[in-house]
Parts: C-alpha cells; sequence; structure tokens
C-alpha cells in the first residue's frame, strides 16, 4: 500500500489549499492592519507575542522576524505568564496574542491583568466575533476556508495564514522605520549574512609583515621567494617611492617559465602586471569577492590611494565565511 501511494498528489493537494489561503488573506490587509502598525511603532517598549500549541510556534518564529527586522519583540508562553513570566511585561509593551479560535483559555486567562495594567493588545484570530477579538484594541482578522488536513483539524492552512500575516506586519514596520541592511547584519553578526553585510576588506587583509612586497629592481627569483613565504600567491612591487607599481603572481610564473625567461637575472619590474586591481581598505569584503569573480582573478591588492596597505586572496574570503 505505501509503495503505490500517491504521495506527490497529495503534497500538490496541500499547496494549492494553502496557497488559496493566503490568496485570500490579503482582503484582510487593511484598516485594522494599519492601526496594528501604527500602535506598535508608537509603543516606547516591546511587542510580546502569545500562542499556544501550533500558534506558539508560530508565534515564535514571528517574535524573532519582528526582533530581527527592527521591531524590539520576543515570545511569552501564556501558560508560564500565569506562574510568573507576566512580570517580564511592562506597561510600555504591546501583547500580540495569537489563537485560531480566539478562545485559548490559557490567554484569555491573563487579559484582566493586561487590560488592569493599561497594555494593549492586539489579536490574530480566524474568528472576529471570538472573546479574544472582541477584547482587543487591535483584530486582525487570519480566516481561512479550510485546513490542507483532510480531517480539516490539524492546522495547516491555518498556521500558514498566521506566519504570513506575521511577516507583513514585520515587513511594513521594517520599511516604516528604515530599517537597512546594515541594520540587519548588527542584529545577525554571527550569521553568513551579517559575516558579509559586517566585513571588510580590513578585516581580512594581510599587512605588515605578512604583506608580500618586494622593488622593481629585485630579481623574479626574489620576489618568487617573497610569494612563497608569505603564502598568498602573489607579490606587490613598489618603486623607491614606496608607490605601488605592479603586481606578480603564480599564473605570471607559468607564463615566464614557458617562455624560459632567466629568474636570476631578470628584474621583476620587467615582468611584472602594471595597474593591478586594487580595493580600499573599507570596502565590504563580499565587494572584493565579487571583483575578483568578475575579474577571474584569485587576489587583491589593498591601497589607501597610491600607498599599499594590505594583500588578501579567495582563501582569506573563505576562511572567514564571507564565500
Amino acid at each position: 500500500m505505501f509503495e503505490t501511494f500517491d504521495y506527490c498528489d497529495i503534497g500538490r493537494k496541500v499547496i494549492e489549499i494553502e496557497a488559496k489561503a493566503l490568496q485570500k488573506l490579503t482582503q484582510y490587509i487593511n484598516g485594522s492592519f494599519t492601526q496594528a502598525c501604527q500602535l506598535i511603532a508608537g509603543v516606547e517598549g516591546k511587542v510580546i507575542v502569545m500562542g499556544i500549541g501550533k500558534s506558539g510556534h508560530i508565534g515564535n518564529k514571528i517574535a524573532a522576524t519582528l526582533a530581527s527586522t527592527g521591531t524590539p519583540a520576543f515570545f511569552v508562553h501564556p501558560g508560564e505568564a500565569s506562574h510568573g513570566d507576566l512580570g517580564m511585561i511592562g506597561k510600555k509593551d504591546v501583547i500580540l496574542a495569537i489563537s485560531n479560535s480566539g478562545e485559548a483559555s490559557e490567554i484569555l486567562a491573563l487579559l484582566p491583568v493586561v487590560k488592569r495594567l493599561g497594555i494593549p493588545l492586539i489579536s490574530m484570530t480566524g474568528k472576529p466575533e471570538s472573546s479574544m477579538a472582541k477584547l482587543s484594541q487591535v483584530h486582525l482578522q487570519i480566516t481561512v476556508d479550510q485546513e490542507a488536513c483532510p480531517l480539516n483539524l490539524a492546522p495547516t492552512s491555518s498556521t500558514t495564514a498566521t506566519l504570513a500575516m506575521g511577516d507583513a506586519l514585520a515587513i511594513a514596520l521594517m520599511e516604516a522605520r528604515g530599517f537597512t541592511a546594515d541594520d540587519f547584519a548588527l542584529s545577525h553578526p554571527g550569521g553568513a549574512l551579517g559575516r558579509k553585510l559586517l566585513l571588510r576588506i580590513s578585516d581580512v587583509m594581510h599587512t605588515d609583515e605578512r604583506l608580500p612586497v618586494v622593488r622593481e629592481h629585485d630579481t623574479i627569483k626574489d620576489a618568487l621567494l617573497e610569494v612563497s613565504r608569505k603564502g598568498l600567491g602573489m607579490t606587490a612591487i613598489i618603486d623607491d617611492e614606496q608607490q605601488l607599481i605592479g603586481i606578480f603572481t603564480d599564473g605570471d610564473l607559468r607564463r615566464l617559465l614557458d617562455n624560459r625567461v632567466d629568474i636570476h637575472q631578470t628584474s621583476i619590474g620587467a615582468v611584472m602586471t602594471r595597474q593591478p586591481a586594487t580595493i580600499r581598505a573599507d570596502v565590504l569584503a563580499a565587494e572584493g569577492l565579487k571583483m575578483m569573480e568578475d575579474r577571474k582573478i584569485n587576489g587583491l591588492l589593498v591601497t589607501d590611494g597610491t600607498q599599499l596597505v594590505g594583500a588578501l586572496n579567495m582563501h582569506d574570503l573563505l576562511k572567514a565565511g564571507v564565500m
């Protein structure tokens, strides 16, 4: 039976049902949605998200999305709130309570205290006539026609709609606040996105004694020894005024050997590549990666005007997690 069951057919039906639920959800992006955004934007404290069961799992994600996009938020389990965690909520906060039925007893039990403290309440339910909807300042409707579950019991379409409404709130508030990529990076310093948005060339480049550099009158042999010592697969070449004038790479060496150039007698200045690709130290490391990929090169020299200040290669960016 299990071998012949058409799993794909069921999977497609689930996606279709949930897609229809999301299409219907747009009608609830209305004046109440605007009021909810304005209420959240105007509070001095945080958004406290609550939900029980599957709504709680979705609420956790909504709180995380709000927090990472510029709206301070965290999730409080309503069951724990009634046993002390309610002390985490202040009068300057706003509560976003989630329940598809709008009758979650654990949340309703907290509302008398919430009302007494004067904390604004936004509810997100599928039942506009529910107790939670009636007791809230703003109600966000997330009604769906049917769950994707064939028994119409397991929360599926309704949790998808709830999550989408939460995303809509977070992104609307994000844009209203003028939240930027740099702001996003500051709240994600440990992740790949954070590294790409925060790391500068100066954070990964080699400097001082680790910087491969020779003078233009040095021999090719001297340059090769410098490339080998510093391990970047290249060396910079400077003139007598300490100005950058060229670069010599492993690739250049292969071409020289094909032409049988005398590495002991020929100066590096005679065979170097002039006007090499350079980058500033304050540029994002991700921009350096793009430059290398576009130019099909494995290394970059870092300058301050014409003054050489550093060097890096693809391996440095790989170690830093930029690529």
